[in-house]
């Protein structure tokens, strides 16, 4: 009988994880953003420092593009 609790105790908590299987797009989609930013700014940079903001930059691009956008926006 324990085996029969612990089979549909598992099976329920199998069920409940697949709620989370389309967010695998939109990850791809931040890291292809993230590789052509971090490719952006750190061609774009004259020394290591600037390299390494840049790459901190690219971590956050996602940020600078909903602040523009705004600004844009209200004008």
């Amino acid at each position: 009988m324990d085996n029969e609790n612990t089979t549909s105790s598992t099976s329920t908590c199998r069920k409940e994880s697949r709620g989370h299987s389309g967010s695998g797009m939109a990850g791809a989609l931040y890291f292809m953003g993230f590789i052509g930013a971090a490719v952006f700014y750190i061609q774009n940079s004259g020394t290591f420092w600037l390299g390494v903001l840049g790459f901190l930059k690219a971590l956050v691009w996602p940020a600078f593009l909903v602040y523009d956008l705004l600004k844009f926006i209200i004008l």
